[in-house]
């Protein structure tokens, strides 16, 4: 049986409501929200709703070989230690990308400059990403900076040391026992919630404690953090501390994104709505557009669009290439495949019957000037180093398709892909949002969660496609039928006025 993410999304909320999990308060924490997420993406692979990411996994002799440094850090930049005051915590993404000539995190970096500019003290947290620090500057104390690995490692030690020791009552296994049987008959699969359940609420027992002991020795006024629903014990630290919390946006939102979608009837507990517990208490997003992208657990006014500083600078030097091509005939239209790692496979597939297709068409076209295309595939980060051995249709795309080049690094910036393409065809990726600022005739391919788009499709700003032949029917006929829209509404630019208020209360 085929499921559908919206399908998926809709049992959770149903269980939820039944056995208002969401409030059930299991030794000592709200676990239903530390396992909401993992639990979706647990759902969504062994269902085969989702491909596994394709990003490399770490080795024996590469977890072995990451030990030494992950001690190392837990001495020398342990941010338990010291007790400096500071304004502001940051706690940003680990991945990061080369930006003015260093490694930083797109979604925070502003941070810096403009708590400088307001005399504002700080220091960012950071989490390794495939358990390595990139940073080109080794003296991170002269740039605020304290590695989150001390934290980390004791949570895994923890948790190691305790697995299977949890006292669980008789109430607490019922109500677990119960769910685990709705969920493994709904999706016909072997859920081991037990051990899900177990594994969170040790890290969160250990993390909350530790981040309580990091806010004590710090006392900042204000905490910043990329990617809250992978931060829960940061969160209900802050919570209990009275210390305002501000999760930057970080990607696309949409009702069936369960790190934010809490419909009215998931928040009950004994007839009334109540608060969850581990959600930050505002979100800074990209643009209007945002705030009425899910039903959030927050009110209205506390999703406040700021804009995003990365996408503005960055994109304002291709923003003249962008509207050149839109004015110009171009001999060659660029199409641009827009991957990720859990709908690769698909994707990759509808790239090479999409440039296919078309040579033999053109082959077939006795008239010489029929359109000739050049077909970009751009590769997410986490695929870079292994798609060459998970997906076979590149492979054979780049042997057999002089115009067909896979993008696996870098460069060059995507921004420059988007400014330099007339279509772009991908699925629920925030990039997805980025190509339509800069003009970007957008498909939708018809795959497990593009239910996250529905909004776009239903107002036909983009078109859903089923196949490379659908796909090439709207880019032969030329004259698609798209919705304006106001590009601002998705990013707007940086309002410092709101960041300058945030920072005065």
């Amino acid at each position: 049986m085929t499921f559908t993410v919206k399908e998926i999304c809709q049992e959770i909320w149903n269980l939820e409501e039944k056995y208002e999990l969401n409030h059930k308060e299991i030794q000592g924490c709200y676990p239903w929200q530390l396992i909401r997420m993992y639990l979706y993406y647990e759902i969504t692979r062994k269902t085969n709703v989702f491909e596994s990411a394709q990003q490399s996994s770490l080795s024996l002799f590469d977890k072995i070989n990451s030990f030494l440094p992950f001690l190392k850090n837990s001495i020398l930049s342990n941010p338990l230690s010291g007790r400096e005051n500071v304004d502001v915590l940051i706690f940003d993404h680990p991945r990061k990308v080369i930006f003015e000539d260093e490694y930083q995190d797109i979604y925070s970096y502003f941070l810096k400059d403009t708590l400088n500019q307001y005399g504002k003290s700080f220091e960012t947290i950071e989490s390794p990403y495939l358990n390595h620090h990139f940073r080109n500057n080794e003296n991170i104390k002269e740039n605020h900076v304290r590695f989150n690995d001390r934290i980390l490692l004791g949570s895994f030690i923890h948790k190691t040391r305790n697995r299977g020791k949890l006292p669980f009552t008789d109430e607490e296994k019922q109500l677990i026992n119960a769910v685990k049987y709705e969920l493994e008959t709904a999706f016909k699969i072997e859920i081991d919630l037990f051990r899900i359940m177990e594994d969170h609420i040790l890290n969160f027992q250990y993390d909350y404690e530790k981040y309580i002991e990091l806010l004590q020795r710090k006392n900042p006024k204000v905490v910043f953090l990329v990617v809250a629903y992978e931060n829960k014990a940061l969160v209900a630290a802050c919570k209990k501390m009275n210390i305002e919390i501000i999760e930057l946006q970080h990607g696309t939102i949409s009702p069936y994104h369960l790190g934010y979608s809490y419909p009215e009837n998931t928040m009950k507990f004994n007839d009334e709505i109540k608060d969850i517990e581990y959600f930050p208490d505002k979100i800074l997003s990209f643009g209007d557009y945002w705030k009425n992208a899910c039903p959030f657990p927050i009110d209205s006014e506390n999703i406040i669009s700021m804009g995003f500083p990365y996408f503005e600078e960055n994109s304002k030097t291709y923003m003249e290439i962008s509207e050149e091509k839109n004015n110009e005939p171009i001999a060659q239209k660029q199409i641009l495949f827009i991957s990720q790692g859990v709908i690769g496979k698909y994707l990759s597939k509808l790239a090479y019957e999409t440039a296919s297709n078309i040579k033999e068409n053109n082959e077939n076209n006795e008239n010489n000037n029929s359109q000739k295309y050049k077909f970009i595939y751009k590769l997410h980060p986490g695929e870079y180093g292994t798609w060459k051995e998970n997906y076979d249709y590149l492979t054979k795309a780049v042997n057999e398709f002089d115009n067909f080049t896979v993008i696996d690094k870098s460069e060059p910036p995507l921004y420059e892909l988007f400014a330099k393409s007339h279509y772009q065809i991908g699925a629920f990726s925030t990039a997805i949002y980025e190509g339509l600022a800069f003009n970007c005739k957008t498909f939708i391919i018809d795959v497990p969660g593009v239910e996250y788009l529905d909004d776009l499709i239903d107002k036909d700003i983009v078109k859903k496609v089923k196949s490379s032949e659908e796909l090439i029917n709207y880019i032969n006929n030329g004259n698609i039928s798209i919705q304006e829209y106001d590009k601002d509404y998705f990013f707007k630019n940086f309002d410092e006025t709101i960041f300058k208020k945030i920072l005065s209360d």
